[in-house]
């Protein structure tokens, strides 16, 4: 599928920003006055950032809040109303720690609740899918929520947890990666099953279905050539998991590497998603012979 800067934006941010407000709901790093504003402004900023920047892939944005009446059937809308419950429960609850120095553990575990739940809900807007067999799996919440604990672990501080989640987690998205290649043929979805005329023998494009491009070829039908997946898929590996490992796990803590950790994790992130949504592939390719 179509890798859209703003949906990467999207699940990066907000998968970062509600991490680290798990662990603050956790009362990890347990902080008080001003060094509580300081990490509630990074997860907020993180996390409003995020939801701010998908409705930049809406056609018409003025049209958002719309989002939000579809929760009976929606993963999108039970993602909207729990990102914005989450952010309401962990700003009463940051307001105690910040103001009063209070920590108010009932309401800081229920908003670590919502916030895990919003990552989830998150997830389940691809996973749900069962036009694009890549995604739909349970490997992909796994995945989501592991990008969401490893990160906000380490904008947490939390120096042998996040080295611990981030070195899961790189063997995690390796297996997904490899499971996920064949799971599109798995699907058994072919061109005769996609335009109906397979009892009349083997089917192959002879001309495209119409002259121009479409929504459908735009959004759903993106090609990755194969030797660029793998070295991607090395790069990103290597940045989100390995170097902030070897930092965390091998070298002196320092406020300059633990910045360094946190870049390259964010740089990984980013491209392990522009591949989550660029090897992607949509049943619907196979109607234009595009698989």
């Amino acid at each position: 599928m179509h890798p859209a800067p703003s949906i990467i934006l999207f699940t990066v941010l907000s998968g970062l920003g509600f991490g680290l407000l798990i662990f603050l709901g956790l009362g990890i790093p347990a902080v008080t006055g001003w060094s509580a504003f300081a990490f509630f402004a990074i997860a907020y900023l993180l996390a409003v950032g995020g939801l701010a920047a998908s409705t930049f892939h809406l056609g018409h944005p003025e049209r958002a809040l719309k989002a939000f009446t579809q929760w009976r059937s929606s993963w999108l809308s039970r993602e909207a109303w729990l990102a914005a419950i989450t952010l309401v429960v962990m700003a009463l609850y940051g307001a105690g720690l910040v103001f009063f120095g209070t920590r108010l553990g009932v309401l800081g575990w229920l908003g670590a609740g919502l916030a895990l739940a919003t990552v989830a809900a998150t997830s389940m807007i691809y996973a749900q899918l069962k036009t694009v067999p890549r995604w739909h799996h349970w490997s992909t919440p796994v995945i989501f929520l592991g990008h969401a604990l490893g990160g906000g672990a380490l904008l947490a501080g939390e120096v042998q947890l996040a080295a611990s989640l981030l070195l899961v987690l790189g063997g995690l998205q390796i297996w997904a990666w490899l499971q996920g290649d064949g799971r599109f043929r798995a699907a058994g979805g072919t061109m005769e099953s996609a335009t109906g005329l397979g009892n009349i023998g083997d089917v192959r494009a002879f001309e495209p279905p119409h002259t121009g491009t479409n929504y459908l070829l735009t959004e759903m039908v993106h090609v990755v050539a194969r030797k660029h997946a793998v070295k991607l898929r090395a790069i990103a590996y290597g940045l989100f998991s390995i170097l902030p490992w070897a930092i965390l796990a091998l070298l002196p803590f320092s406020h300059t590497l633990a910045m360094i950790a946190v870049l390259s994790h964010i740089s990984g992130t980013l491209i392990s998603r522009w591949l989550f949504f660029a090897e992607a592939e949509h049943v619907v390719g196979l109607y234009y012979g595009k698989r």
